[in-house]
């Protein structure tokens, strides 16, 4: 499949579709505590994008995934189905959001941090948001795409933490998952040069111990091979002509 090179109204509808996932993680934010089931979260955002947004949560039903959102807890890398698991003081999870507005996609994902952490575990989520930042502040037209993994590899490993190999970025606009791939470690100077209209999602995901992951019996959940926490941050960016659109900016950030 080709990367794909968006118009200037494909673009105004990818914004429209990245500033409601931006708003689902807003909406949700104040509901992420102690007790919370992630069956609860996940049914509250669902009936936030179909009622108030009017849009359609991406992963429903997405190649048999069977809830609106994702939420991945503590040693969980990606893809954790929401259950009747209660959130605890001292947990970290990650909430992923994709929404379809018009046609198209906006994704996004955010750490949070359940009452007071451990200080290991607040550095692990601020290094993984630290890459995510590096990594988006060097997309510009002509940048290739294994120097900017090479960068998010390398402030990773600078801090004895680990890049997870085995998922990626990708592509993103009238399909979920497209072309290009964007890893998260890499060779700089390789891999493929930007242009502007592109749009694609950087979305490290930093492992507290060593990189390797398993995917459960339930072919969705992924996680860390030896229990450690994981760490996982998500925005959608847009190739601009002098440089990058962070669409999926929620009003808490600055890029």
């Amino acid at each position: 499949m080709p990367v794909s090179i968006k118009n200037k109204e494909s673009i105004e509808k990818m914004r429209v579709a990245c500033k409601l996932a931006a708003e689902v993680l807003e909406f949700i934010s104040p509901s992420v505590v102690s007790g919370v089931t992630t069956e609860e979260l996940d049914q509250l955002c669902h009936e936030y994008i179909v009622s108030k947004q009017q849009a359609i949560p991406a992963p429903l039903n997405y190649r048999g995934f069977p809830k609106s959102i994702c939420t991945s807890l503590n040693h969980v890398v990606c893809h954790g189905i929401p259950s009747n698991t209660e959130l605890k003081t001292g947990d970290i999870l990650n909430i992923d959001i994709t929404v379809i507005k018009d046609g198209f996609h906006g994704d996004t994902s955010k750490m949070f941090c359940i009452g007071e952490v451990t200080q290991k575990a607040k550095n692990l989520v601020q290094t993984a948001y630290e890459c995510l930042q590096e990594g988006i502040e060097m997309v510009e037209p002509g940048q290739r795409l294994g120097t900017i993994g090479s960068r998010i590899q390398e402030i990773a490993e600078s801090k004895r933490y680990s890049v997870v190999r085995e998922y990626c970025g990708h592509g993103i606009g009238e399909i979920f998952h497209e072309e290009p791939q964007v890893l998260h470690y890499g060779i700089p100077n390789t891999g493929l040069a930007l242009v502007p209209g592109m749009t694609f999602t950087i979305e490290p995901m930093v492992n507290m111990g060593k990189r390797h992951v398993r995917l459960l019996s339930d072919h969705w959940t992924v996680i860390t091979k030896d229990r450690s926490l994981s760490a996982q941050w998500e925005h959608t960016i847009l190739v601009t002509d002098n440089g990058h659109e962070v669409l999926t900016m929620r009003s808490d950030e600055t890029f």
